[in-house]
């Protein structure tokens, strides 16, 4: 039996772990901004090159650089041959600029950020930046589908660790994480993904979209822990392995294998691309 200290002490460590995970998802996905830094007169500028934008207007690429450095942004839509085309960059009185043109859902630009500074030029980026545009998401969906989907995680954690402690809520807190991602994950998520990219389900049996086929294998295996312990309420093997499936899928970086335009098609493909 888990005491009141000891389950306080619990929560507070499935908030740090919860955090932790999340963050960690977060930080290694394809959406990250990417760092970029370079030193400029024996100074170091540190910036962060965007890769992905929601809405209908163009995407800002913006820089924090004295007034007499120079800029260009070349892009091409990803995975094709056509031609780079370039950008100047301009200063708004804050920030050098420029506005990537804006895509389809889905659709996505690769490009590279030069800088000229008393006659030197400097490259930002080594490689592209890929950066994938977007429709926009309303607050009151995209907040309570975050939301939700922490509190999944939070209480999939606080569940594996009551079953490993053997304590008496294994069921109840169950049951809180099974609404929670079934609310968040099954039912916010695709609407999401409606309101992102066009569609309402790209994953399993019409996709290979990874963020719902992970969901729902998830979701899947929670399922099945409450129907066990729906019988025997003593049952610790099932929400330790639904815990243990839901982490393993938190690891896995948020939005790789998502949808992407193909230009030559105009179709929205979904799933890892080599």
């Amino acid at each position: 039996m888990i005491s009141k200290r000891n389950s306080i002490l619990l929560w507070i460590l499935a908030v740090i772990f919860t955090l932790s995970a999340a963050i960690y998802q977060r930080a290694t996905g394809p959406t990250y901004p990417q760092k970029a830094e370079i030193e400029l007169n024996n100074k170091i500028y540190k910036f962060k090159l965007l890769t992905t934008f929601g809405g209908e207007s163009d995407a800002p690429i913006s820089l924090d650089v004295p007034s007499n450095v120079k800029g260009m942004v070349k892009y091409r839509p990803y995975r094709s041959n056509a031609k780079w085309k370039g950008l100047e960059m301009k200063h708004n009185g804050e920030s050098l600029e420029a506005f990537l043109p804006n895509q389809p859902p889905a659709g996505k630009l690769e490009y590279m950020v030069s800088l000229e500074f008393e006659g030197e030029h400097y490259g930002l980026n080594e490689d592209p930046v890929v950066i994938r545009f977007k429709g926009a998401v309303p607050g009151i969906i995209l907040v309570p589908h975050v939301i939700l989907m922490f509190l999944a995680m939070l209480y999939s954690t606080r569940t594996g660790i009551e079953a490993l402690g053997k304590g008496h809520r294994t069921y109840s807190y169950t049951i809180i994480t099974l609404i929670t991602l079934g609310i968040g994950g099954m039912i916010l998520g695709p609407v999401v993904q409606l309101y992102a990219f066009g569609d309402l389900w790209t994953g399993w049996p019409f996709g290979g979209d990874w963020t719902d086929n992970k969901t729902l294998f998830a979701f899947v295996f929670w399922v099945i822990a409450f129907f066990v312990l729906r019988k025997n309420k003593k049952n610790r093997v099932w929400p330790i392995i639904a815990f243990i499936v839901l982490l393993a899928i938190y690891m896995i970086p948020h939005s790789m294998g998502g949808s992407e335009l193909d230009y030559e098609t105009g179709k929205v493909t979904t799933g890892l691309k080599e």
